[in-house]
C-alpha cells in the first residue's frame, strides 16, 4: 500500500529527478516518420502520478497535449476482448513477443499460421481494430472514443485531425501489413476502413493527466478510482498488463522489465503509460525518442523513480 512517507518523498524529490532525466533528451529526437509528430519540443518532459486514494502529483511539461499512438493499443485490446471474448481475439492474434520492430512483417510470412504475434505490434493492433464491434468505421471509432472518455472521465476527449491525416498519408508500411493480413485471410474487413479506425484511435489527443487516469484504472484491476465500479473485467486487465510487461516497450521490453519492472506502454509521440499495481497510475510525456521508439528521458525518469521507491513487481 501507499505510505504517507512515500508520497512525501515523491512530492519532494520528483522535481529534481525530472530535471536530471530531462538532460537525457539530447540523446534522442521526436519521431519524424509521421511528419506532424516531428514538431514536438524535443526537450519537453512531464509526469503525472495519480494515486488510488485520489491524490495527484504533476510536474514538468504536463500542459503539452500529445497523441496516444501505441498507448491506445492497450485499450482497443480491452474493448475487443469485451466485444469478442478471449477466443475471438486470440484466434486472430497471438500472445508472444516478436523480437522484431513494431512495424515488421517478417514473421507474418515466415511463421505459421501467419497471424500477428501479439496485439501491441502494428499488425496485431490493426487486426484488433477490425474486431471492435460496429457496422461502420464511424461506429467503431465512436465506441472506442466513448470507451476512452469513460475511463478518463473527460467527455471532450477526441482525436487530433492533423496527426490523423499525417499518419494516414504516410502509412505505407501499415498499409502493406494490412493488405498482407487481408491476403492471409486474417483480416476480413475492407483494409482502408480498418486502417481508418486504427489511425483515429492512435491519434486520440491526451495529456499526462489523461494517461495517469487510464493507468490508474488498470492499476486497480479495471475499477473506476472514484466509484469502485468495475469498468473492465479484471481478467481482461490481467491480460493487458501481461502484454505490457512482455511487449509494451517495443524491442526494449525486456530491458525495461529488468531496469524498471512495471507494466508500461509507450507511444511514438513520446508518451508512456505505467502503473504500480494497486497504487498508482503514471503518465509521462517526453517526445525525444531512442532508437527503439521509447521516450529517452521518460524511461530514465521511470527507472529513477522505480529504483528509489522499490516499485519493481519482480
Amino acid at each position: 500500500m501507499m505510505t504517507t512517507s512515500e508520497w512525501d518523498k515523491l512530492s519532494e524529490r520528483l522535481p529534481l529527478w525530472l530535471e536530471e532525466s530531462r538532460r537525457h533528451s539530447v540523446n534522442g529526437a521526436p519521431a519524424s516518420y509521421i511528419p506532424e509528430l516531428a514538431h514536438a519540443p524535443a526537450d519537453a518532459l512531464g509526469i503525472t502520478i495519480a494515486s488510488a486514494d485520489g491524490r495527484q502529483l504533476t510536474f514538468g511539461d504536463c500542459g503539452i497535449s500529445f497523441t496516444l499512438q501505441s498507448i491506445s493499443k492497450v485499450f482497443t485490446l480491452l474493448l475487443a476482448l469485451m466485444d469478442q471474448g478471449e477466443e475471438g481475439v486470440f484466434r486472430k492474434v497471438g500472445m508472444e513477443p516478436t523480437g522484431d520492430d513494431f512495424n515488421s512483417m517478417l514473421k507474418l510470412e515466415l511463421v505459421e499460421p501467419g497471424i500477428p504475434f501479439n496485439p501491441l505490434i502494428n499488425a496485431g493492433a490493426i487486426v484488433i481494430s477490425s474486431l471492435i464491434r460496429g457496422q461502420t468505421p464511424a461506429e467503431k471509432t465512436g465506441r472506442i472514443l466513448a470507451f476512452f472518455r469513460e475511463l478518463t472521465g473527460d467527455p471532450a476527449l477526441t482525436w487530433n485531425e492533423q496527426v490523423r491525416a499525417s499518419e494516414a498519408s504516410t502509412a505505407h508500411r501499415n498499409r502493406s501489413l494490412a493488405y498482407f493480413l487481408k491476403d492471409n485471410r486474417v483480416l476480413d474487413e475492407d483494409v482502408e476502413e480498418v486502417l481508418d479506425v486504427y489511425f483515429r484511435h492512435c491519434s486520440i489527443e491526451a495529456t499526462c493527466q489523461h494517461i495517469a487516469k487510464l493507468a490508474l484504472v488498470l492499476a486497480l484491476g479495471g475499477k473506476d478510482p472514484a466509484t469502485g465500479r468495475q469498468l473492465v473485467p479484471r481478467r481482461y486487465v490481467q491480460i493487458a498488463k501481461s502484454f505490457m510487461i512482455t511487449c509494451g516497450m517495443y524491442n526494449a521490453s525486456g530491458e525495461f522489465a529488468i531496469k524498471v519492472g512495471l507494466p508500461a506502454k509507450s507511444g511514438v509521440a513520446g508518451g508512456i503509460l505505467a502503473l504500480v499495481p494497486g497504487r498508482y497510475g503514471i503518465g509521462v510525456i517526453g517526445p525525444a525518442l531512442n532508437d527503439k521508439g521509447n521516450s529517452v528521458a521518460g524511461v530514465q525518469l521511470l527507472q529513477t523513480m522505480s529504483e528509489a521507491c522499490d516499485w519493481s513487481i519482480f
